[in-house]
């Protein structure tokens, strides 16, 4: 890990504390020790450690409410936490454990055992702590040194910019719980697109709201993308009523607040090379080139995606690569959660529910719905054979 890490080791095993200081001062960590019987969050609030390791050792009088109120404190409640605990206390303490613990090792711990484990428990901490609440995707931080890690390497990469259009104008009619629906769907599309067709390593993450960022190689970016866009433009119309889908347009104000027909949700990927012929030297540059080609993107209707390929050679410019769904599959797909709303074996409450956990565990519709009870397996095949034969 880049930067010095700060422990606090709140133990009154002196023994145990001196072989932890030589150990971890030799590894770089900057150690704290608090001693009392009954420390104060305020007092860990002002270490500000990166980790806490908790000597629950009967003999100490060490309890587990510390770990508890780390827990439920809104400022330490994402510092993990590893107890140390005596074997012969395990079997009677492991409900214990389950409150406001991320790790435990047996006491003595070996040291290097436990330098592992806060290194483990400080990395899960910080993904989860950057990971979108709603799509569970990394956000933030894990996006930005992911970028300079790929900047700095050797090996060419795309980083691929998805935008979301004409969200904001849905989000303003639907409501943002229909809103956040389109945002988890497309995180499951998008997903579903780069680890079907890129590369084992490949990411996806979410910097926010309709914003999200792909990073595959160059052999693989126009495979996704087409996929992916194929499937933003056939799915993600049924998240509009019946009306407004047929007319291909919503009547709503844009962002300078006019009234406006504004159509049917697209999407545009911007995207940007590096490759052995220019280098990208920081985030910040990176930045500024998919801003530039998201610009170019955005004064092109319906759903597109670009590839910034330029060099140092004059002759280099800008070619937009447009995918277009086959229209007359379009408007005869219906997604299979239609067609069960239709013939009224699910309600929208359940099929909103089965959907959620269908996005997130990427676990197909209908067996999610099956594991739910929500459907048989029968009704299942018929309404699966009813989209086929459309499609036929």
């Amino acid at each position: 890990m880049d930067k010095t890490l700060r422990v606090l080791i709140i133990t009154q095993d002196k023994k145990l504390k001196d072989v932890l200081e030589f150990c971890f001062d030799g590894w770089g960590y900057e150690v704290f020790f608090e001693d009392a019987q009954d420390p104060k969050i305020s007092g860990i609030i002002k270490i500000s450690p990166d980790i806490v390791i908790v000597d629950v050792a009967a003999e100490s009088g060490f309890r587990f409410e510390i770990c508890e109120l780390l827990k439920n404190d809104f400022v330490t409640t994402y510092i993990p936490v590893i107890v140390l605990i005596d074997k012969k206390q395990l079997r009677h303490r492991l409900l214990d454990l389950r409150q406001g613990v991320d790790d435990y090792l047996i006491k003595p711990p070996d040291p290097l055992e436990l330098k592992i484990r806060i290194e483990m428990a400080i990395k899960r901490s910080r993904q989860n702590f950057y990971a979108n609440p709603l799509t569970g995707l990394s956000g933030g931080i894990v996006i930005e040194e992911l970028l300079k890690k790929k900047i700095e390497g050797k090996e060419p990469f795309v980083v691929g910019h998805v935008d979301i259009d004409n969200f904001k104008s849905f989000n303003d009619k639907y409501g943002y719980l229909k809103g956040d629906r389109v945002i988890m769907q497309t995180a499951h599309m998008l997903s579903t697109a780069v680890r079907n067709l890129g590369n084992k390593n490949d990411f996806v993450g979410h910097i926010g709201g309709d914003d999200f960022i792909m990073i595959t190689t160059p052999e693989k970016y126009n495979d996704i993308c087409r996929n992916f866009i194929c499937m933003f433009d056939t799915i993600i119309p049924f998240h509009y009523h019946k009306e407004d889908r047929a007319r291909g347009y919503i009547i709503a104000k844009d962002r300078t607040n006019k009234v406006r027909k504004l159509p049917i949700m697209s999407v545009t990927v911007a995207l940007v090379m590096k490759n052995n012929r220019k280098e990208l030297n920081s985030v910040i540059e990176l930045n500024d080139r998919i801003a530039e080609v998201k610009q170019y993107l955005k004064k092109i209707p319906g759903s597109k995606y670009l590839a910034d390929r330029r060099i140092l050679e004059k002759n280099d410019h800008l070619q937009v690569q447009v995918f277009n769904n086959d229209e007359s599959i379009e408007s005869k797909y219906k997604p299979l959660g239609q067609i069960l709303i239709e013939k009224n074996v699910v309600d929208p409450e359940k099929l909103d529910k089965a959907l959620g956990l269908h996005w997130k565990r990427c676990v197909p519709l209908g067996e999610t719905l099956k594991d739910l009870g929500y459907i048989t397996e029968n009704r299942l095949s018929e309404a699966l054979l009813c989209q086929e034969n459309a499609l036929a």
